[in-house]
Formats: structure tokens, sequence, C-alpha cells
């Protein structure tokens, strides 16, 4: 399943599609960020019903990075019914990701 990339004029309506929703703000010259992109597509595709996972490119909505703090990429942030709950800076294993969700998810 591929990750939708979304912008400031979708991203409200975007982050309240699913009770959990994790955001991922890439840039397209972050070695890091394409490494995390399979994982999380694979995440994607095991738990499409429960969860929603998106991508904000940072060089193109520099204003979303900046309202969530973001200072580098990749950066997660897992939003539950459209509030930010958690922040996974930084290449992290899948079972990080894994483990956010189960937090998140009732």
């Amino acid at each position: 399943m591929s990750i939708e990339t979304i912008n400031a004029s979708t991203f409200q309506s975007a982050i309240r599609e699913k009770d959990v929703t994790f955001v991922d703000f890439v840039t397209k010259w972050c070695p890091p960020c394409k490494v995390l992109l399979p994982i999380l597509e694979e995440l994607s595709n095991e738990e499409g019903d429960r969860l929603s996972i998106l991508k904000v490119d940072c060089d193109k909505s520099p204003e979303i990075a900046a309202e969530f703090g973001v200072m580098s990429t990749p950066t997660v942030i897992v939003f539950r019914n459209g509030e930010p709950m958690d922040k996974l800076i930084g290449l992290r294993p899948k079972g990080v990701y894994q483990a956010a969700l189960a937090r998140y998810v009732e």
C-alpha cells in the first residue's frame, strides 16, 4: 500500500480519518527516510484497518513541520483522534512503531 503525501491544505482532515494516524515527516534527500518508508508501508499493509500512515515532505510543507517542532527527519508523530500523542525521532526498528500503535489503539 502506498503512503499518501499530505500538505497544509489536507493535513487536518487527513489526521482525523482513523483513530490512530502516523505522520512521517521526511525530506527527499534523507537516506534514513528512504529506509523507513518500506517499514511503514509494511506496517500499513499489516495494520491498515487500525491505522492510517501519511507523510509530509518538510521541504514542500515547512509550516506543518514547524507547527509540530520537527527539527530532523525522519520524525514520525503519532496522532490519536487528531491530537499529537507521541513523537518518534530518527530511524527506529519496526517493533518501535508497532509498540506505538499498540499503545494508542483501543
